[in-house]
């Protein structure tokens, strides 16, 4: 359990939450654990399986209270709404800002800013850490184009301006990723980002990574009140979550394009994960896929201190806690969204 930002996330798979007086319980077998006091939260994120009683939750749509239920690895399940059918304001204002090119603009400039700042920071340390087996030098002229850019991007007023601006970026970081590979170069190589389908192992690991980002972006927005469809930096496409492509923007270098260096260079993926179809996709097999979850829950699990709150977390909290500073800064409470810079 951790609470954050006036919000309480019961990360524990075995808790039950009820209702006693004016505090929540958490329970486990039968035995209270913890107990908060109600008026003292905005939102309430489940991860547990166990649930929460109908006497809590009519007391949160009572008090408006958010109270959000997720599967233990992050999917999205449901919210409890009041009368007022939730966070209408909230959403009424995301809707606003969506419709309004410099609004949007200035959301999205600062998530482009955060996905500069950690791919150039993922180069930087690739280089502290392996600079005797590394190309320094390549490694060094794209974090110098990468640190370039961060300064204009804070002015940038057009989103086709920032999208070139991030394309840019984009280009110089991925034309390095290959470096910081530093094992089975033979059977782990990236050329370039492919897609739709992979053409090699390593962008098809990206591309399973990211669906599961997005997935955990989705959810984190859905469960602090927005509308994870409409966006500000990816436009309204039937389908697509446009929101949670701009959240994980700035979280791809450090959660997921890492995880997947990691798990070439610790040798915890094999070249007999994959299998190459006819058409020239390279896919995760089945016990690729196995693997590739299990660490990808492992990973979340580990513990950072959050470079805008100072607090401690897991790295599985973070879309949530970006999805509501994205929130707080909708609502008026912060003068500008604060992207996830990390260190």
């Amino acid at each position: 359990m951790k609470k954050l930002l006036n919000t309480l996330f019961i990360t524990s798979e075995d808790i039950y939450l009820s209702l006693e007086g004016e505090n929540v319980l958490a329970n486990r077998d039968k035995q209270v654990v913890a107990r908060y006091p109600l008026h003292m939260l905005q939102n309430i994120v489940s991860f547990s399986y166990a649930g929460a009683s109908p006497a809590l939750m009519g007391a949160c749509a009572q008090r408006d209270v958010g109270l959000a239920f997720c599967t233990p690895r992050g999917r999205f399940l449901a919210r409890v709404c009041g009368e007022n059918a939730g966070n209408v304001l909230l959403r009424r204002e995301q809707y606003r800002v969506a419709d309004d090119e410099a609004g949007s603009c200035r959301v999205a400039r600062n998530m482009v800013f955060g996905k500069l700042h950690n791919c150039r920071w993922s180069l930087e340390r690739t280089k502290r850490d392996h600079g005797m087996r590394v190309d320094a030098g390549l490694l060094s002229d794209a974090s110098r184009e990468l640190q370039s850019l961060l300064t204009p991007v804070t002015e940038i007023t057009e989103l086709d301006t920032l999208r070139g601006v991030e394309g840019v970026g984009a280009g110089a970081y991925f034309g390095a990723l290959d470096e910081m590979i530093l094992s089975r170069k033979e059977d782990f190589f990236f050329r370039g980002r492919n897609r739709r389908p992979p053409l090699d192992r390593v962008n098809a690991m990206l591309s399973f990574a990211y669906t599961l980002l997005a997935h955990d972006c989705a959810s984190a927005l859905e469960s602090v009140g927005l509308d994870a469809y409409v966006g500000f930096l990816h436009r309204d496409r039937p389908g697509r979550t446009s929101l949670a492509l701009d959240l994980m923007e700035e979280l791809r270098p450090c959660m997921a394009d890492r995880f997947v260096l990691t798990l070439i260079n610790n040798r915890m993926i094999r070249p007999e994960d994959f299998q190459v179809q006819d058409s020239g996709a390279v896919l995760l097999t089945d016990d690729g896929r196995r693997a590739f979850l299990k660490a990808w829950q492992e990973k979340k699990k580990e513990v950072l201190t959050h470079p805008y709150l100072g607090e401690k977390l897991s790295w599985g909290m973070v879309p949530y806690v970006q999805a509501l500073l994205l929130a707080r800064y909708l609502r008026g409470d912060l003068d500008g969204y604060p992207p996830f810079l990390w260190k």
